[in-house]
């Protein structure tokens, strides 16, 4: 009988332990979930009625939006990170910053993706935009938040600016450069920040400060040497050549590397009758095209 007894008071202290432990396993699982409910209020992020507009297309040009790829059309709209436009050959578009802010000149063989689009505390309007490679000139009205910000991420640096006319360049290396018509633009990298104020220019090369501004020139000319090479029976020709250090290069389609002289070297091929084009492009989308005649 004793055993009896002995027993039913183990399974009543059992129960009572086994109720206990409940409902402080249940209290502490309210208590994460709240808090987990708590922070998810803080930190889900607000979608924002922030957009980039096309306005107008030339050629080809690409729209992606959520990673799906179709042509541009007038009133396509850049709103999500990612979102982008890539244009061809002899191709460019135009884009609309929301609520007027201004415009973005898209040359051909250039990509803008959306890093970030998002209101400031004063309501003012912060655009991040990335371009890997290509050219854009942007016409910004001066902002009236001083929140706003227009940055664009380079492989080089930052360009910001909160209204103001400039271009930027960007060379295969993500060497950048950019020439400023009014207000003024700051450059950043590697810690340091430099103003290019209207009338002048700079560049940024990856890895390196940016450099000084200089009055800006917006010049296309090209200086250059042609020097005959014969490689296993085959005849070429060695173009080396000096351009402005802001601008970019094009040999027929094909970009080149200019270094902080603005110098380029490239091997063509020299067969009879032939012309070759070499096309320099200034930040601010001024360009010409010079006309080689390369002889075997």
């Amino acid at each position: 009988m004793k055993s009896y007894f002995a027993n039913l008071k183990t399974l009543l202290d059992d129960r009572r332990w086994a109720m206990s432990n409940r409902v402080v396993l249940l209290t502490g699982l309210a208590l994460v979930l709240l808090s987990v409910e708590g922070a998810s209020q803080q930190s889900l992020p607000v979608r924002v009625n922030r957009w980039l507009a096309v306005q107008q297309t030339n050629g080809s040009v690409t729209y992606q939006h959520q990673n799906r790829l179709r042509s541009a059309k007038a009133g396509d709209r850049l709103q999500m990170v990612g979102d982008a436009v890539t244009t061809g050959q002899r191709s460019n578009t135009r884009l609309e910053v929301d609520t007027g802010i201004g415009f973005i000149n898209v040359a051909e063989n250039t990509k803008v993706t959306v890093r970030l689009l998002e209101f400031a505390a004063d309501n003012g309007r912060i655009t991040h935009l990335d371009i890997l490679r290509g050219q854009v000139r942007l016409q910004l009205r001066r902002f009236t938040h001083r929140g706003s910000r227009l940055h664009i991420q380079t492989p080089a640096g930052v360009s910001a600016v909160r209204g103001t006319e400039f271009g930027v360049g960007v060379q295969p290396t993500g060497k950048t450069g950019v020439a400023t018509l009014t207000g003024s633009v700051d450059t950043i990298a590697q810690g340091q920040t430099v103003a290019v104020s209207g009338g002048f220019q700079n560049f940024t090369i990856p890895g390196e400060a940016p450099s000084p501004p200089v009055p800006l020139n917006d010049n296309t000319e090209l200086r250059y040497t042609l020097e005959k090479q014969i490689r296993a029976g085959i005849r070429r020709v060695r173009i080396k050549g000096q351009v402005d250090p802001v601008n970019m290069v094009f040999v027929g389609e094909k970009s080149q590397a200019t270094d902080r002289n603005g110098q380029f070297s490239v091997v063509v091929p020299a067969t009879s009758h032939q012309g070759l084009l070499i096309t320099v492009v200034t930040p601010l989308g001024r360009q010409q095209t010079h006309y080689l005649v390369i002889k075997p």
